[in-house]
């Protein structure tokens, strides 16, 4: 009965219109399934943040817009005044949304409401300031099935004088009024990426962001609040959200002195200008945001949701993410014909489904020192072109990717020693190498139309399915020698590479891309919109996985999550059972990078029945529902369950990470299933079904027999026809 009203009630919040005006009020109420956002003009013509949480279904329960008090001359009326789009003018001293200076000098911006327009899910709000003709458009799109909303703003320059723009943010959220809320997000560093971090917020600012040039490993643009941290996996109140830019960007949590939390977010305002002239107009990357009123499970569920539907190219038609093969360590950069040929057989007969060659293909690829830049095949490791190879791939029965590095460029290289111009640098400075290579300066056009006739060349050339795409060092002397603005070179390389993305893409309707800048260095909603999926990590030791792998999930959906099989030990010596590796791996979209050529025999077998496992659940895995039931940073356990849309199938992974005194792994409570429903469950090598009410195995449990350090297992879970 009570799944039987709350279905009604989602359907009757999509059937309703996602966004309500009051004229009278001055007020717009913004629905989804699962959270409302409300906003309105004050009595001043400011435009006022009034509501964000829970959903609401009678309008007249908002109240129209009121300016915040004046306490004293110390604490004027704006800085109690919820304004959703500050200018930096007047009597404002908050966190500003923008701030301009004119070429006469005035930096004043005062923004009031003008107009609206509603076109079904969307809401245009133009504001202008007092007294010059600059508006800004604030564009709000509602999905109401994923119970998302996004934030963008446009400032357009209809005055007769050109405006440097020192900072334009994509939009402020506003937790309602109060104190005692903690903010959750990811941190970390190469090969120790999306660590879950977890502190109260006080008052005064706490500042997350990249200057970097790209994403960064160091934090990722994605936030979670709870208040009193009360909540938990699945119950408590929880806003999140999350920037779609590529790029420098800053989310700037701040609890004013009058106990109001507000959340501001996008581009950096570090080493930030750009010009913006009559006539012409700037726009900032998206926002999005969301609700959960079931804990931070339920809101990386909406979120995973969300981009698998609205977000990832192709959305919910986009296929399965299949079983990759990459040859990076088997061979590193000593590639050929005959030997990616004799991986490629091998690989097949596990089930790999797509094979990705890795760097040293190309140019004088033979170490990292060089080559970085000539994207031409190695005529003396492939003296007939890369087709033989491709064709014995496809003949497998497997698809062909590459590895690139287009943004990229070694100075020893013919594509540095003819344009040395093209490479960041400021001039008469030296120019910083990090892995012996320099950064292309992707804003120039030059250089975006040579890296997209290279690759565009690839292409065509050859049946290429899959690109791995990667950028290996952060930006250092972002010099553009001879542009008169070069600190727009922030903003317009991140837009020149997104369009490189969207051409190839649009000219190779079946061309797939991962996105990868050593390990999780650009991860966003910017470059999900043009990628299938992400390489999370250079770290591919099992037992790091599972803490990276937890956070990568608080923000993003296990199907971009790329995760690998690869040789032990690796990256810190330790040595891990295959079994556990696969199943640790199997958790996202699942890849093999271990060297095929040193498997055993048994290790063949384990492999292939794995591989076949996988392909059975990847469907719940990868568009199912995400439920963290045990953390790895709590005890010796992580157990992580997966149930699919329709519910028919769930999944359980439980890992052992070490033990003592033989002390059995506790039982797991399963979760998202229906309590009135009977299931049949298998644990994985054995052959017996046992049969158990959805209620038993939420409320008692299962036994998982894990023993010794790095024991795994997992659990299939069908529901039974009634």
């Amino acid at each position: 009965m009570r799944k039987s009203v709350i279905a009604l009630l989602f359907a009757a919040v999509l059937s309703a219109q996602s966004i309500e005006y009051s004229a009278g009020r001055k007020t717009w109420l913004l629905k989804t399934a699962s959270n409302a956002y409300a906003l309105g003009v004050n009595q001043r013509g400011e435009l006022q943040n009034l509501y964000w949480g829970g959903p609401l279904w009678r309008f007249d329960d908002i109240h129209a817009a009121q300016a915040g008090p004046e306490w004293s001359s110390f604490d004027p009326s704006q800085s109690q005044t919820n304004e959703e789009f500050l200018g930096w003018g007047g009597t404002r001293y908050l966190e500003p949304s923008v701030k301009i200076t004119r070429a006469n000098g005035v930096r004043d911006l005062v923004l009031h409401y003008v107009s609206h327009k509603i076109d079904g899910n969307q809401l245009d709000i133009v504001m202008k300031d007092i007294n010059d003709d600059i508006f800004v458009t604030l564009n709000y799109l509602v999905y109401p099935a994923e119970g998302m909303i996004r934030k963008q703003a446009k400032l357009e320059n209809r005055s007769g004088q050109p405006l440097t723009v020192e900072s334009l943010q994509s939009g402020v959220w506003y937790l309602p009024h109060g104190e005692g809320y903690r903010l959750s997000y990811l941190t970390g560093r190469w090969a120790a990426e999306t660590q879950l971090t977890r502190e109260d917020i006080h008052t005064g600012e706490k500042v997350i962001e990249s200057r970097k040039g790209h994403t960064s490993h160091n934090a990722n643009p994605w936030f979670a609040i709870d208040q009193d941290g009360a909540a938990n996996e699945e119950s408590g109140r929880v806003w999140f959200g999350a920037l779609g830019w590529s790029g420098n960007w800053r989310i700037t949590v701040e609890q004013t002195p009058y106990s109001q939390v507000r959340v501001t977010g996008g581009w950096n305002t570090f080493d930030f200008s750009y010009t913006v002239k009559p006539g012409e107009s700037l726009e900032t990357p998206p926002f999005y945001g969301g609700y959960s009123n079931h804990g931070f499970g339920e809101a990386s569920r909406m979120l995973h949701r969300f981009e698998r539907t609205q977000i990832l190219p192709g959305g919910g038609k986009a296929r399965l993410r299949p079983v990759l093969y990459n040859s990076w360590e088997a061979t590193e950069f000593a590639v050929d014909e005959p030997g990616q040929k004799a991986l490629a057989e091998k690989a097949a007969k596990l089930g790999v489904e797509l094979f990705v060659m890795d760097d040293g293909w190309f140019g004088k690829r033979n170490t990292d020192h060089a080559g970085l830049g000539d994207w031409t095949v190695n005529p003396q490791k492939f003296p007939r072109g890369l087709t033989p190879l491709i064709e014995a791939v496809r003949s497998l029965g497997m698809q062909f990717g590459l590895w690139v590095e287009p943004e990229m460029v070694n100075p020893d290289s013919d594509l540095y020693r003819a344009h040395p111009d093209w490479a960041m640098h400021f001039p008469g400075r030296p120019r910083s190498e990090l892995r012996t290579q320099l950064v292309l300066n992707m804003a120039r056009d030059d250089v975006k139309e040579h890296i997209f006739s290279v690759l565009d060349k690839l292409a065509s050339d050859y049946p290429i399915k899959y690109f791995k795409w990667d950028m290996n060092r952060p930006f250092a002397e972002p010099g553009w020698d001879g542009a008169p603005d070069q600190k727009e070179l922030w903003v317009k390389y991140v837009r020149n590479t997104w369009e490189i993305f969207d051409r190839l893409r649009a000219k190779h309707p079946g061309l797939e891309i991962e996105s990868c800048s050593g390990g999780g260095g650009r991860v966003d909603l910017g470059i999900l919109k043009r990628v299938d999926e992400v390489w999370t990590s250079d770290n591919t030791e099992a037992f790091d996985r599972l803490r990276i792998q937890e956070g990568f999930s608080q923000a993003y959906a296990p199907k971009i999550m790329s995760a690998w099989v690869t040789d032990v030990p690796n990256m810190n010596g330790r040595s891990t059972p295959l079994k556990f590796r696969f199943l640790v791996a199997m958790q996202g979209a699942l890849g093999i990078g271990s060297n095929l050529n040193k498997f055993s025999e048994a290790d063949v077998q384990l492999a292939t029945q794995m591989v076949a496992y996988y392909k059975k659940i990847r469907g719940t895995v990868q568009e199912g529902k995400l439920y963290r039931l045990v953390s790895p940073r709590i005890g010796d356990v992580t157990a992580n369950q997966y149930v699919s849309e329709d519910g028919a199938q769930s999944v359980l992974f439980a890992f052992l990470h070490s033990q003592q005194y033989r002390k059995p792994a506790p039982a797991i409570r399963l979760a998202g299933l229906d309590p009135k429903a009977v299931y049949r469950i298998q644990v994985l090598g054995q052959n017996d079904w046992r049969t158990f009410s959805g209620a038993y195995l939420m409320n008692e449990g299962v036994t998982v027999r894990l023993a010794g350090d790095y024991d795994s297992t997992s659990v299939l879970i069908e529901k039974a026809a009634n």
